[in-house]
């Protein structure tokens, strides 16, 4: 590893973080307006194939997050931003890709609105408990002294909020909530990619160098998480469409969460805010990777399903 980690930090002024959660805000809110008591209800109607899925995005992934730390071991800012990562709730894009891969739609939405609903109070408490059990990262969380409070109300502010907000406006406006979603949506994206391109542009060749270091442990992580999920699904004999939803769901996670935390609870973190921005462009990709594997192999066999 290049010395750099050391030392590498993402400077980001009182204004940047400010609009850089407000981007968040905005991101999560258009989440909620989308949301639907019926995105919920897959809980009853399979409670044993959404818990399996729940526990493994919040317990599992970390777990395993951990675990991998141990094996390798990273440079305990690494290892900081993988369990981080880890801990955040999955990301929008999972949907998406669910449904190109022709997964279970109903079981990816529920997976995703439960854990966004829960991400405020869950997310800071699980990277606190989790990094502690690696000794690295719990000296680094020592150095850095965490505000716990702060870092609720912080996450509480941004993700409770839009949510109760939405949520509210979803069910008493409902033709409003749909005209404004998606350019809510839009912007919220945006906002939130040029304020992260901004701030690493400023870093410029370090940039490079820490990102040419860890992208193979990114892409290591990623895999596991992804396969994590596919495993998950065969163990409690789901069906091929609800493995391939508990596939994305595990192996996409809200990135974009994780800097807005690094960047205002600890320092900007160089090593842990490449881990997380590089795992946020790298999910993607191997997502796309992912779903091209199973479109394939449904072509192979002449079936919409594994």
């Amino acid at each position: 590893m290049p010395p750099a980690l050391d030392t590498f930090q993402l400077q980001m002024g009182p204004i940047s973080q400010l609009a850089m959660s407000a981007a968040i805000f905005v991101m999560m809110l258009a989440v909620a307006l989308g949301l639907k008591t019926s995105d919920f209800q897959f809980i009853k109607q399979a409670p044993r194939l959404f818990t399996a899925g729940f526990l493994g995005q919040m317990i599992g992934l970390p777990m395993m997050t951990v675990a991998l730390c141990y094996l390798l071991p990273p440079h305990p800012g690494i290892a900081l931003g993988m369990i981080l990562i880890a801990c955040c709730p999955g990301g929008n894009v999972s949907n998406i890709l669910v449904v190109l891969s022709r997964g279970n739609a109903a079981l990816s939405v529920s997976l995703t609105a439960v854990s966004s609903v829960i991400a405020a109070f869950y997310t800071p408490l699980a990277i606190i408990f989790w990094s502690n059990l690696y000794e690295p990262t719990a000296s680094m969380l020592d150095e850095i002294q965490i505000d716990v409070m702060a870092f609720l109300l912080q996450t509480i502010l941004i993700l409770a909020v839009p949510l109760a907000v939405g949520m509210t406006l979803a069910h008493r406006l409902p033709d409003f909530s749909s005209i404004v979603r998606g350019p809510l949506l839009k912007l919220g994206a945006a906002a939130l990619g040029i304020l992260i391109v901004v701030t690493t542009a400023k870093a410029g060749e370090l940039i490079i160098i820490v990102g040419s270091a860890i992208i193979g442990i990114v892409a290591l992580h990623n895999a596991c998480a992804y396969l994590l999920g596919y495993m998950i699904g065969a163990f409690i004999k789901a069906d091929p469409a609800s493995k391939r939803s508990l596939t994305f769901e595990i192996g996409i996670q809200n990135a974009g969460l994780g800097i807005v935390i690094i960047m205002s609870q600890m320092g900007g973190l160089g090593a842990t805010a490449a881990i997380a921005g590089l795992w946020g462009t790298w999910h993607i990709i191997a997502g796309f990777a992912v779903l091209t594997l199973f479109r394939t192999i449904d072509k192979k066999r002449g079936s919409s399903h594994v």
